[in-house]
Formats: structure tokens, sequence, C-alpha cells
């Protein structure tokens, strides 16, 4: 049975930040690492047009870009990366096993686990279709584009009123859509938002279409949900601020998520419930969600995979 599974040190699930970092580290450290690169090879940064708060880069750089040059920094050092995405894992006992969807079962001695976590849209045509060209979501990745300029963000919690507060810095006008009359974020959030001059809330609010040109986003139309009114107002920046969804479906049931499905790990590591099983990146952190700690994190576990197969 054993003879169809490949053996591998250090398999890395995920090819973000994290994933590729982790990847140039255990290589580095002669772990022959496997990265399984997943729907989206890159992760979110690839939908991103310019990264400009990356250490090192002093003119910016584009997220696909980026991505380009961290898997090919993590190749020179010997990983192998794969087209694919893992389908099902068995962490009942160690090496894992691991199956792909080419097809391929392995056995893994360790895992790092950088999946990420993908943001939640609207599921509005025109908001694909702007995505990159004035739609975001994420104001600290992208808020700098905006400086003195007329803004919109959707969401009420505590992730939009942070982002909303953070744009109202740069911005000329932040404007707030919120579905309800009220918002679900903190008292302090909530304190903050309505003690911002330039925020404008925008209540029972929805978001019927994103409007522009060639040059991107340049208003968005609004429904009134109580008196189905339309409501058009001129933007350059729409921000999407309703939640993340971490990219954890399969490993439900084998390891501990906490009860938003990220992947708990123990304070200070990358370690999680099975051992020699390590997450990095936004798979582990709904907190910060940047390219760079992403990035530390996936330094971390691959130096915590090297020191747990070193003491086995």
């Amino acid at each position: 049975m054993n003879n169809e599974f490949e053996k591998i040190k250090c398999l890395i699930i995920g090819s973000g930040p994290a994933g590729y970092t982790a990847a140039i580290y255990a290589a580095r450290a002669d772990l022959k690492p496997v990265v399984y690169q997943g729907l989206q090879p890159g992760g979110q940064l690839t939908i991103t047009t310019e990264v400009d708060n990356f250490p090192g880069y002093p003119e910016g750089i584009t997220g696909p870009e980026m991505m380009n040059q961290l898997k090919a920094q993590a190749e020179r050092f010997g990983t192998e990366a794969r087209w694919g995405i893992v389908t099902s894992v068995d962490f009942s006992e160690r090496p894992f096993k691991v199956f792909a969807d080419d097809g391929k079962k392995i056995l893994a001695d360790t895992v790092i686990i950088a999946t990420g976590a993908s943001a939640k849209w609207l599921g509005l045509e025109s908001e694909k279709k702007y995505n990159g060209q004035g739609v975001s979501a994420c104001a600290t990745c992208d808020g700098f584009f905006y400086r003195g300029k007329d803004v919109a963000i959707v969401g009420g919690g505590d992730t939009a009123a942070e982002e909303a507060t953070y744009l109202a810095k740069l911005c000329k006008k932040v404007y707030m859509i919120v579905r309800r009359d009220e918002l679900r974020a903190s008292k302090a959030m909530q304190e903050k938002v309505f003690n911002t001059p330039n925020i404008e809330m925008l209540w029972n609010h929805t978001t019927k279409e994103i409007l522009g040109d060639f040059s991107g986003v340049n208003a968005v139309l609004l429904t009134n949900v109580k008196t189905a009114e339309d409501k058009k107002i001129d933007i350059h920046g729409f921000f999407v601020a309703i939640g993340h969804n971490p990219n954890t479906d399969i490993f439900k049931g084998q390891i501990e998520l906490d009860d938003m499905d990220y992947i708990k790990t123990i304070p200070g590591s990358t370690k999680t419930s099975i051992e020699g099983v390590f997450a990095a990146g936004d798979v582990q952190d709904h907190h910060y969600r940047q390219a760079i700690t992403a990035a530390g994190s996936g330094c971390m576990a691959a130096i915590e995979a090297e020191r747990f197969l070193s003491s086995k």
C-alpha cells in the first residue's frame, strides 16, 4: 500500500507570502519542501495591483510580480512548487496522509498549512469588473492610493469601522454603507467612527451597482432598504469590509479550529493541536492580515518544522 505513497519531509499547502517564505526557509534547511500552490497560486496578493507597504520595495511592486519573485527564490533553494490543490488530509497519525487533485498520495513528516483566507464579496458583477481598479477588500493595503479623494466602505462590524477610520486619515470623505440602522462594531469602535468628522453614515442602504469607466470606479449606486429609493454617490474607491472566510474546509475534524474556523495555534508559535502540523499566515490570523506578518509566520513555521524533525 505504502508503495503508492510519495514520501515528503515537509509539505506546504498554499502559496502566498506565508507558504513561499516557509518554503525558502525549509529549502535552506534541506527539508526539500514541496508546495501545493492551490486554486490561487500566489494567494490574495495576486488580485492586488500595487504593493507599497512591503519592506524592501521603495518604488512599490505589483502583487503578482512579488509572488513570482518569492516563488523563484524558494525554487532557487530547491523547493518544488506544484500546480494543483490538496483535496483531503488525514492527520490521525504520522507520517500524515495527504491527497491532491493530481492523483498524488503523499506521506508527509511535517505539514505547514498556509491556505490563507478569502475576502467575502457582495457578489456583484461590477465588483468583479473593477477589482483592483477602485474595488478593494483591504484598506490598509490600498487606502494610500485614494489620498485626498472620496471613497465608500461597506460593512458594519469592527473591521469596517476600523478600516473606515483608517481611510478617514487619508481620504477627503468616507461614506460608510450600512445595511441596518446601527453598527455591529464594538462600542469603542463605534465611538471612533462617530467622532470622525469626515465619515458620513449611510444607514439602511445596500449596494446596487458599482459604476465606472476605463479609468476605474467613479460612483456607486445605492438602494435604501426602507424606501426602495436609489441614490448615486461619486467616489473613486470602493472598499468591501464584510469579513473573510479562512480556507480551512479540508481541515475540519482534523485539527482544532476557533469559532470562526481559523486554525488555532499556540500563542507565540505556529504549532497547531497536531504535533508536526504548523499553520502560518491568514489561515490562523484574522487580526493583522498583512503580507509581511504572513511572511514572518511562514519563517516561524519552517523553523519549527525543522526543529520538530531534528528532535525525532
